[in-house]
């Protein structure tokens, strides 16, 4: 292909009236990009966040190593960018205003280095497209989400190895070319979309020169090429078959990718000239390769490209704009499976690089008309295109201030999502998950409820319903037949397993059921802690399975080794044999010291202390940690009542403690039957009466009770 020659070389730079300006533009671009990102600065973690985040394992030099040299010790193998993570955390932990700050300076420097290069080219409108960078609503999904500080940083690599490679050119500098290189190297590793910068540098040479010289643009470019080839097949393998863009939802026909490709760019090219009704995950498009229809957008595209070749001599900036926004898209244009594509075909975040091209493009177009306006005799004509242009950034800014507030938190996140995108199955989906864990059972439904029903095909919100169920009681079947619809339709799908499985141990004669689905999602997750924690729990209630309960406990704790309700789990199973209660002291102490407002972990380990007279002074200390933590607490009311009760001295204590435990269960037929025996050692023989009565009303078949109340009835004067 053969550009206009472009009177200036892609190396040099002219004289530029805004040279002296510079650091002023870096300034306002900074204090803006502050002001309108401030509502997100407060803001929470938000979906995947956490994922992103430096894990516990990692915060050190070797989990640093981990980083670099295991695959998999991140959710995507991104080095630098966890690196980066690493260092954040090193600096401030996990205070998440941090990160947002973080990525607002980032942003404001990638605008900077954006104006630096274009005016660097010579490009006109380089400060109106640093601005429109800066401004547009579009970038608040990357922005103000701190999983997308890959690409905020990858951005700020991408452009600097842009900038230093035709410094390069200019100089021939072999230190230039490899500090180039190097930031090409970083930007890769921070984010593989970067893997496009070769060819955005090959088709800018292009334009510049007019016609492209191999031995001088293309060949130096070569170790590029192949590193960015590397990058991305790389990282196309481990979307598949680390990350799990494979199966069902990924099934499309080299026809229907044609089709995406063309909705896809249009799409952004709407959002970027008409950014109304963003939202944080759009609608799955329903692809159909035979209506012809559907291919309009693609031969919109394929039209507009070959008219701009065609026309290249007369259009050349427009082709060359057009050929760096398409080709920046490209590895999320359909052709290659993505994780997201499960639940969208788009996503404003994709757009973060691809858009330089389209601003630069629209403000170079604008400075044409600025520079013709000038030449007016009219007041109106000449400042007609600087009005324009603040308007059109006003209003951008005032879109991106509203679009951040969405950003805060989660909740309101998804809702925003929901109010802008009804059929969102996954928003519906995932706060009905916050709304569950939240104890709003109704709505959590309702939102299951409309994710089914956006989506008929998403295993997930049967699960999650069948859940829902599950835990208020009463819908057994109902339940097992949604966790049996959801795994027909995704038969891959653990949880779902470990779900039917939960639900089938609950339930009469369902026992070997049970079992063979735990026995599935293991063998479909082998690595799933919970898992092995459920179907330990499980083993554990089943009658000479208490071995193998231990073995599946010890197996959960080899993968979260500082779970600590698997600890007290796994002390809870040693406690039933008189040969393992020394290591169920151990694992009750070390649940106790991983979590020590765990209630139910101290009122365990007093009752295996209890029973020994030397141990009873500790016994209580625990009982009593358990009642500050939970004040209710019937049980350890009773239990610290069973042990005060040996005390003569502190039997009027021991009352005081089963009366609170009759008090909070009225139905608590042993607290009843103990308070009974105390009220009879201190001789209030008609109270105890009452309790034993009160005992033998909830559970009649007490025969401890009829007997103290027979012999209270014998003693009667």
């Amino acid at each position: 292909m053969v550009f206009t020659r472009n009177n200036s070389n892609p190396g040099e730079s002219r004289p530029s009236t805004t040279g002296n300006y510079s650091g002023v533009i870096a300034a306002l671009l900074c204090g803006l990009s502050f002001v309108i990102y401030f509502p997100s600065l407060h803001g929470s973690q938000l979906w995947d966040d956490a994922f992103h985040l430096t894990a516990p394992g990692l915060r050190s030099l070797s989990g640093l190593g981990h980083i670099w040299f295991q695959l998999g010790a991140t959710q995507q193998y991104y080095p630098v960018l966890h690196s980066f993570f690493w260092l954040e955390n090193l600096l401030w932990g996990q205070s998440v205003i941090y990160y947002h700050v973080t990525n607002v300076i980032l942003h404001a420097f990638n605008a900077y280095l954006f104006f630096l290069l274009l005016r660097h080219l010579d490009i006109k409108g380089s400060c109106l497209a640093a601005f429109l960078f800066l401004l547009h609503p579009i970038g608040v999904e990357t922005v103000a989400w701190i999983s997308e500080q890959k690409n905020t940083l990858s951005l700020l690599f991408y452009l600097s190895s842009a900038l230093i490679y035709f410094r390069w050119i200019k100089s021939g500098s072999n230190k230039t070319y490899a500090l180039a290189l190097l930031f090409f190297i970083l930007a890769l590793l921070s984010k593989s979309i970067t893997a496009t910068l070769p060819c955005a540098l090959v088709v800018i040479v292009m334009w510049k020169e007019g016609i492209l010289s191999f031995k001088k643009y293309v060949l130096p470019l070569t170790p590029w090429i192949i590193l960015a080839l590397i990058s991305g097949l790389f990282t196309a393998w481990v979307e598949r078959h680390v990350i799990g863009a494979e199966g069902l939802n990924y099934t499309l026909s080299p026809f229907a990718r044609v089709i995406l490709s063309g909705k896809i760019i249009l799409f952004y090219c709407y959002k970027l000239c008409w950014p109304k009704d963003l939202s944080f995950i759009y609608s799955h498009w329903t692809i159909d390769a035979d209506a012809m229809g559907q291919y309009a957008a693609f031969f919109v595209c394929l039209f507009t490209l070959i008219a701009l070749i065609y026309f290249r001599r007369k259009y050349s900036s427009s082709l060359c704009a057009a050929l760096l926004f398409i080709g920046t898209l490209f590895p999320v244009l359909g052709f290659f499976n993505i994780y997201p594509f499960a639940y969208s075909y788009v996503a404003d975040h994709f757009t973060y690089h691809a858009s330089l091209a389209f601003f630069a493009g629209v403000s170079a177009l604008w400075a044409s008309w600025d520079s013709r306006s000038s030449e007016s005799h009219s007041l109106i004509k000449r400042g007609l295109p600087a009005i324009l242009a603040v308007s059109v950034l006003s209003v951008l800014a005032t879109k991106t201030y509203t679009q951040a507030k969405q950003y805060t938190d989660i909740e309101t996140l998804y809702r925003c999502t929901i109010k802008t995108t009804p059929d969102c199955f996954l928003a519906h989906n995932n706060l009905g998950v916050m709304l569950s864990e939240r104890g709003a059972s109704s709505e959590a439904l309702e939102h299951f409820k409309a994710a089914m029903l956006a989506n008929p095909m998403y295993a997930q919100s049967y699960k999650n319903y069948a859940d829902e169920l599950a835990k208020s009681g009463g819908h057994d079947s109902e339940a097992v037949a949604l966790y049996n619809h959801a795994i027909l339709l995704n038969p891959s799908y653990p949880d779902a397993h470990e779900s039917l499985a939960n639900q089938l141990s609950q339930m009469p004669g369902k026992q070997r059921d049970a079992e063979q689905e735990f026995k599935t999602a293991l063998h479909l997750r082998t690595t799933d802690a919970k898992a092995h924690n459920d179907y330990a729990i499980f083993l554990g209630s089943l009658p000479k399975r208490h071995e193998e309960a231990v073995v599946q406990y010890l197996e959960s704790l080899k993968l979260e080794p500082q779970n600590a309700v698997t600890h007290q789990n796994l002390a809870f199973e040693y406690s039933k044999d008189s040969l393992t209660l020394k290591e169920a002291l151990t694992e009750y102490t070390i649940a106790i010291k991983l979590d020590p407002t765990s209630a139910t972990a101290h009122n365990n380990l007093a009752n295996l202390l209890a029973p020994f007279s030397s141990q009873a002074k500790e016994a209580i200390l625990h009982y009593e940690a358990a009642l500050k933590l939970n004040p209710n607490y019937a049980e350890a009311h009773n239990n610290l009542g069973n042990v005060l009760v040996k005390d003569p001295y502190r039997l009027a204590e021991a009352v005081i403690h089963y009366k609170a435990a009759t008090r909070i269960n009225p139905s608590y037929a042993e607290a009843h039957f103990n308070l009974g025996v105390a009220y009879a050692n201190l001789g209030q023989l008609q109270d105890a009466r009452t309790e034993f009565q009160l005992a033998l009303k909830v559970k009649p078949d007490f025969q401890e009770a009829k007997d103290d109340l027979d012999q209270l009835a014998g003693s009667r004067p």
